[in-house]
């Protein structure tokens, strides 16, 4: 049940109703950034000869998560989208859940704020147990994940058995620590929104001891919340210190560390009224239904460091031993709305508008991960062939230990969140602990002669994975054992066009619920569920054009769950095409990406599911940046954010919908130099034109939710680097 708190809707930063509130603290933020800017008068008077104009595409970094090496993006068999600390904060990203704004294979599944991330990838919902990483070490993603340390986020798209032993087939998202760079620099930072929200953050990077190039970073940050919802106030802060330190010729030590704290109430979405899709634009955005006075904050707190020693064994090879623990402890309430048990309805809420309301509590929560790494990379030549190779075994230890959980019906709620209940917060259900415990053998093989390429990976895995209720109920304890391959092979067809065929598989495991209800299946595992893709793509690369086209067709198990049986039945078929673009002219840069998606249920034994697409599940989604070089100004550029998404069936027999929007951003950045100083001036405004709709509507528990749209929302910061 500690799940539940899914439930929140993204209503963070939406539109008011009236016009007054917005002027007020967008004047009142808009002072504050000018007394900032005065108390550095010289910082107008700008040095332009010491702004540095942008002219051609920047490097794309490799897809570290891959495992496959330094390879860029452009010369790789698979599909990804990252982006750098700078390109999150010229668009306003600074939550994980947001960057489903930077690729339209990426998209929400229960994106809550104040709660953890929950996205999906090519029509695929992501599990946050197992399709987060850490610098590509695995990580619990049930929590506020932050992002001030990390240097970049990347997505890798599709299947990932050859990187992951057990995974959701959508993708892998990795966040990449930020860690020194071998020189003395500091950034400080000052951001804010007109709802309230105000950030301060540093990021301070020096040289301890040149010799040994021995380097410390650190990153700081603190937040006060305050979104344009209603009752959502919170804070934030993290602190990050990253260490470097060569230990003679052939041996280097990294490490690091981050504590970070996060709470703020967390907020429940809308529903059906009755059978009666409400329409989106007579609902006010700002409405939290999470609002009684009883109600409390979501609280997740982390710790999480990492140490990684490289031994260099000559030119060619090299030993990387990891070590990883994540501890994470998380106090989970909402005044949650269910159903409507005056017709006896559990999956909307009442047609006049009301609701059952219900004081849910799960606290203390404690996730705690451990994980032990070590690689042999290198690179050998066999006859007209170059091999770069990767041999790893990896060692993971994950538990959940969680208390009694309280679910108690406090009352009859109504959308307006007028309604006041009394609590209930007695302890009266029982939540489940698990344990999990992994061994994972890697091989990679990069392999090159002439313009053809093979890359061939596989993944063998023992997985051991025991749960039971708190009261000592419903015990489970299996161990499974596969194996995951991945091949493709690539044509370089000019220095600037490669085309490329790939085949690889998936691993989900889970259990048959021990209750007496399933029979002798009960507690029992389920085959492994094994996920199947296939993918063609073609990739152009050059100084100012980058452009791909990808089809891809994956086939993932479906389990179906009668209450008396539980087994699998049919699958879900995401097939779908997707296009990238990434142009740099002159002045004029474009960034955009589409995706076409066919998601069905097919071969199920229940005849009416079979070609029905799932609850949502956009299935025409694109997103374009278009940026211009001010010349005349320079330093200045300016920016527009499009993003597009088609209709998604809001319950699972397809018989409500709700329909596309289309949002309009728009963000400068201004760069220059005074006194010896650089400064970064940032504004911007998502959803210019304070668009109203549906921004999804996730089915879960039974139940249907609809999100609307944030609203029009202002923000501006300003950054010093020294």
């Amino acid at each position: 049940m500690a799940s539940i708190l899914l439930v929140s809707s993204a209503l963070a930063n939406t539109a008011p109703t009236s016009a007054t509130p917005r002027r007020v603290h967008f004047r009142r933020h808009g002072l504050a950034l000018a007394a900032t800017l005065a108390l550095t008068p010289a910082a107008w008077a700008q040095d332009s000869a010491n702004v540095v104009q942008v002219t051609g595409r920047a490097t794309a970094a490799p897809v570290s998560v891959s495992g496959f090496g330094d390879v860029s993006p452009g010369r790789s068999p698979f599909q990804s989208t990252s982006s750098n600390a700078a390109g999150l904060a010229d668009i306003g990203i600074d939550t994980l859940g947001e960057i489903t704004r930077l690729d339209a294979s990426l998209g929400d599944a229960y994106n809550a704020p104040g709660y953890w991330a929950a996205m999906r990838v090519r029509g695929y919902a992501l599990d946050n147990r197992f399709n987060y990483r850490r610098d590509g070490l695995p990580i619990n993603g049930e929590t506020a994940l932050a992002l001030d340390n990390k240097e970049r986020v990347e997505v890798l798209k599709g299947t990932s058995g050859a990187q992951a032993g057990t995974s959701a087939p959508g993708g892998l998202v990795n966040l990449v620590v930020k860690r020194p760079r071998g020189g003395n620099t500091s950034q400080f930072l000052v951001g804010l929104s007109e709802a309230g929200s105000m950030k301060l953050a540093a990021d301070i990077d020096r040289v301890v001891d040149t010799a040994t190039q021995t380097g410390v970073r650190l990153n700081l940050s603190a937040e006060q919340l305050d979104p344009w919802v209603r009752d959502a106030k919170g804070s934030r802060h993290l602190l990050a210190l990253a260490g470097t330190t060569q230990l003679g010729q052939r041996d280097r030590l990294e490490g690091e560390l981050e504590i970070s704290r996060q709470s703020q109430p967390s907020i429940p979405g809308f529903s059906l009224l009755g059978s009666t899709l409400p329409d989106a634009s007579t609902v006010d955005p700002r409405t939290n239904l999470n609002n009684q006075r009883w109600s409390l904050p979501v609280v997740f707190d982390g710790r999480t460091a990492s140490l990684r020693w490289t031994h260099t064994l000559d030119s060619n090879w090299q030993v990387v031993s990891e070590a990883m623990t994540q501890r994470l402890t998380t106090d989970d309430r909402l005044a949650f709305p269910f159903g409507c048990s005056a017709v006896d309805n559990y999956s909307s809420y009442c047609a006049d508008g009301t609701y059952d309301l219900y004081d849910f509590r799960s606290e203390n929560e404690r996730r705690n991960t451990r994980v032990f790494s070590v690689k042999l990379n290198g690179d050998v030549q066999t006859g007209a062939v170059a091999h770069h190779l990767s041999l790893g075994w990896l060692n993971s230890r994950y538990e959940s230990r969680l208390g009694r959980q309280a679910y108690n019906w406090t009352g009859i709620g109504n959308v307006q969140g007028t309604a006041a209940t009394s609590p209930a917060p007695e302890l009266t259900d029982e939540n489940t602990n698990r344990t999990e415990h992994s061994n994972e053998l890697q091989l990679l093989d990069r392999m090159q002669w002439g313009d053809a390429g093979l890359w061939a990976g596989v993944r063998h895995t023992r997985l051991e994975r025991q749960s039971v209720r708190t009261d000592g109920s419903r015990p489970t304890d299996y161990d499974q054992s596969f194996t995951t391959p991945w091949l493709a092979v690539t044509w370089q067809a000019t220095p600037a066009d490669m085309a490329y065929l790939s085949w690889g598989q998936g691993i989900e495991s889970t259990v048959t619920p021990n209750r007496s209800g399933y029979g002798n299946s009960a507690g029992q595992p389920l085959p492994a569920l094994k996920s199947r893709q296939f993918e063609a793509g073609f990739k152009h690369e050059s100084q100012t054009l980058g452009w791909s086209v990808t089809g891809f067709d994956i086939s993932r198990p479906q389990v179906a769950d009668t209450g008396s049986t539980y087994s699998i039945d049919g699958q879900a078929r995401h097939r779908g095409l997707e296009g990238t673009v990434d142009l740099r002219e002159g002045a004029w840069s474009v960034r955009g990406s589409a995706m076409w998606l066919k998601a069905r249920t097919e071969d199920s034994s229940t005849a009416a599911s079979n070609n029905l697409v799932p609850a949502n599940v956009a299935q025409r989604v694109a997103r374009v940046q278009i940026g211009y070089q001010v010349a005349a100004v320079p330093g200045l550029s300016v920016q527009t954010q499009i993003s597009h998404e088609g209709s998604r069936f809001v319950l699972p027999d397809n018989s409500v919908s709700i329909p596309g929007w289309t949002t309009l951003g728009l963000s400068s950045r201004y760069a220059f130099k005074a006194q010896g100083i650089d400064w970064l001036w940032r504004v911007g405004v998502d959803n210019l034109t304070n668009r109203r709709a549906w921004q999804e509507s996730p089915y879960q528990y039974g139940h249907v939710y609809l999100y609307p749209l944030a609203g029009r929302t202002f923000r501006t910061s300003l950054q010093i680097n020294l």
